[in-house]
C-alpha cells in the first residue's frame, strides 16, 4: 500500500494509442490555443489601446479575457506535451498546481460573468446612476473581488483534494489532473470530501445563476418597455452574448460533474471535460465581438494598422 506521500506522478489518461492519432490530437490542440490566444489577445489590445472602449464593460471583459487564456494554457498545454512527447507522466506537485490553476481560472470566470450580469443591469435598468454604481474604483474592486474569492475557492478545492493518502495506483482517467478522478485513488472512503466538494460548488454556482437570472428578469421586462425598436436591438445586443457565454459555460460544466455514474465512461469523460475547459475560452470572444460592433471597429482598426505598418 502506497501513499500520497510516496506518489512522486500520476499517470494521465492518453488522448489516443496511435502516434497518428496523438499527432493529430496536438494539431488539433494547437490550433484551438492558439484561436483563443489570439482572440482572446485581441480583445486584451483592443480594450487596452482603444480610448472608445475604456468603460466598465469592456473593463470587465478584458478580464474575462484573461481568464481565458490562463484557462485554456492550463488545461491544454500539458495534454499538448504529453501528445508529442509520447508520455502521460505529470508530477505530483505539477498536479496540484494545475489543480488549483483550472479552478482559479474557472472560478474567476464565474465571477466576472456575475460582475458583468450586474453591469447590464445597471446600465439597462439603473442607468442615471451608472456612473456612481460603477465608478472607476468600483469597478476596480469588484475585479479584484472576483480574483481574490477564485483564489480562496481554488485554495480550499486543491487542499482539500491532496491532503487525502491515495494509494489506488497514480492512474487518472483524464487528460488533465480533475478532482473527482484524483479523489478516485484515495485510501479512505471519501464520500465526505466529494459531498463537500459538490456542496460547496453547487452554493456558489446557485447563487450566482439566481441573481444572474433575477438580473436578467429585470432587464428583459425594462427592455420589453423601451419604445424604438432600436434601443431594444441595442440592449439586446448587448445582453445576448453574455447570456450565450453563461450558458455554455454552466450547461458543460454542470453536465460534468453532476452526470450519473451509470452513463459515466473515459470517452465520454474526456469530451465533457474538452467542452467545459477548452471550448468557452475559445469560443468567448467570437460570441462576443459577433455581436458588438465597437468592439470590433477597434479590433479591426488595430489590424489594418498592424498590416499598414508592415
Amino acid at each position: 500500500m502506497s501513499n500520497s506521500s510516496s506518489i512522486s506522478h500520476f499517470l494521465l489518461l492518453p488522448l489516443a494509442h496511435t502516434r497518428q492519432l496523438q499527432l493529430l490530437h496536438f494539431c488539433l490542440f494547437l490550433a484551438i490555443s492558439l484561436a483563443a490566444l489570439l482572440a482572446n489577445g485581441l480583445i486584451i489590445s483592443a480594450v487596452a489601446c482603444g480610448h472608445l472602449l475604456h468603460s466598465p464593460m469592456f473593463f470587465f471583459l478584458l478580464n474575462l479575457a484573461l481568464s481565458d487564456l490562463g484557462s485554456i494554457c492550463t488545461t491544454v498545454a500539458k495534454a499538448m506535451h504529453n501528445s508529442l512527447w509520447d508520455t502521460r507522466n505529470i508530477s505530483y506537485s505539477g498536479c496540484a498546481a494545475q489543480v488549483f490553476l483550472i479552478f482559479f481560472f474557472l472560478g474567476s470566470e464565474y465571477f466576472l460573468l456575475t460582475i458583468m450580469c450586474y453591469d447590464h443591469y445597471v446600465s439597462i435598468c439603473k442607468p442615471l446612476h451608472y456612473g456612481t454604481l460603477l465608478a472607476s474604483r468600483a469597478c476596480a474592486h469588484m475585479a479584484a473581488a472576483a480574483w481574490a474569492s477564485a483564489f480562496l475557492y481554488a485554495l480550499l478545492h486543491t487542499a482539500n483534494t491532496f491532503s487525502l493518502p491515495l494509494c489506488h495506483g497514480n492512474a487518472l482517467d483524464q487528460f488533465f489532473c480533475e478532482i473527482p478522478h484524483i479523489l478516485k485513488l484515495s485510501c479512505t472512503k471519501s464520500y465526505l470530501r466529494k459531498l463537500g466538494f459538490l456542496v460547496i460548488s453547487a452554493c456558489l454556482s446557485f447563487v450566482c445563476f439566481v441573481f444572474m437570472v433575477f438580473s436578467y428578469v429585470q432587464i428583459f421586462r425594462a427592455v420589453l418597455r423601451i419604445p424604438s425598436e432600436q434601443g431594444q436591438h441595442k440592449a439586446f445586443s448587448t445582453c445576448l452574448p453574455h447570456l450565450a457565454v453563461v450558458s455554455l459555460f454552466l450547461s458543460t460544466a454542470a453536465f460534468a460533474y453532476l452526470k450519473p455514474p451509470s452513463i459515466s465512461s473515459p470517452s465520454l469523460d474526456l469530451a465533457v471535460s474538452v467542452f467545459y475547459s477548452v471550448v468557452p475560452p475559445a469560443l468567448n470572444p467570437l460570441i462576443y465581438s459577433l455581436r458588438n460592433q465597437e468592439l470590433k471597429a477597434v479590433v479591426w482598426t488595430l489590424i489594418n494598422g498592424r498590416f499598414q505598418k508592415h
